[in-house]
């Protein structure tokens, strides 16, 4: 993932923002008293650089979905983006994975980048009919919308949110800079809290203006991008997970933390790292991905 990458990561800020003062409203008129559920996983599976790292030795490509789902609980699906979902490959996909996962696919680029949301409605209708065979193994869906769709796309974005089935879950990633700017901000974010849309967070080196901390529904959904295994992405957890705690305390029903790196290859030692220090923190159990080298026994991967 290319996204908010930086040539140095010296004066970089990392420290998180304070809460939004719509999240802490929030929280305020929707604090639930469940335990909440937390969900940490990647943006893809087919990494043939994770072979013998935590896909066995010769693990073929057919069976990475298999191996995948052993180690997360959830997928960040990204391959719903490049191309329009069909049932019949859903199924698929869903076959392969054990209860409790979840996909979180995200929408066809023709319908966000080449229609840019407009006369979208049976591309959305085809793509909301192929991810429904996913069934209870349906997360959140995730709209991505271009760094060019600016604030003077408001209205298109706002029809879009409004028409959308209130029965799927979508939360909506913000690209352009000039969202966050203090005349467009709440704005945009209220539209998504009216209609029950969620607000993604994406934490990446080189543009904390994504890092907004504006919650526009009870759950969390977290684009975590590293920076090859540096020390602070470590530190920037660990913040995250401090985050994560507050927000279980303020009442947060689910929580979603995909990780990213700009080379995905190491994204399994720090999605690792984040379940040990949320089981830790946070009191989760989530049972932490299990790599290769740690097999003492041939049993592991039986």
């Amino acid at each position: 993932m290319d996204f908010g990458k930086v040539d140095s990561l010296e004066n970089i800020d990392f420290t998180l923002p304070p809460d939004a003062p719509g999240t802490t409203s929030l929280f305020k008129k929707t604090k639930s008293k469940k335990k909440p559920e937390v969900f940490v996983g990647c943006a893809k599976w087919g990494r043939k650089d994770w072979v013998g790292k935590i896909y066995p030795e010769k693990t073929k490509e057919a069976d990475f979905l298999e191996h995948y789902a052993r180690h997360f609980n959830c997928i960040e699906l990204n391959a719903t983006f490049y191309r329009m979902p069909t049932q019949k490959q859903v199924e698929g996909w869903r076959k392969k994975v054990g209860d409790g996962f979840q996909f979180c696919p995200k929408f066809t680029d023709q319908i966000s980048h080449y229609r840019r949301l407009k006369d979208a409605e049976e591309l959305t209708e085809r793509f909301l009919e192929g991810v429904s065979a996913f069934k209870d193994a349906l997360g959140p869906i995730f709209l991505q919308l271009p760094p060019n769709f600016t604030p003077k796309n408001f209205d298109a974005l706002k029809n879009y949110l409004e028409t959308l089935p209130k029965d799927i879950e979508v939360f909506t990633e913000l690209r352009s800079p000039k969202w966050f700017l203090e005349e467009n901000f709440e704005t945009v974010f209220s539209v998504m809290e009216t209609n029950k849309i969620g607000s993604i967070i994406t934490d990446a080196s080189g543009r904390r203006d994504c890092v907004h901390m504006r919650l526009t529904t009870p759950v969390a959904f977290i684009r975590f991008v590293g920076n090859g295994l540096h020390p602070t992405d470590y530190t920037r957890v660990d913040d995250w997970v401090q985050r994560i705690k507050t927000w279980m305390n303020q009442g947060i029903e689910r929580v979603y933390f995909f990780m990213h790196q700009h080379e995905e290859i190491y994204s399994p030692e720090l999605s690792r790292y984040v379940i040990q220090q949320l089981n830790k923190v946070c009191g989760t159990a989530i049972p932490e991905p299990k790599f290769v080298s740690d097999a003492s026994s041939g049993k592991l991967f039986s």
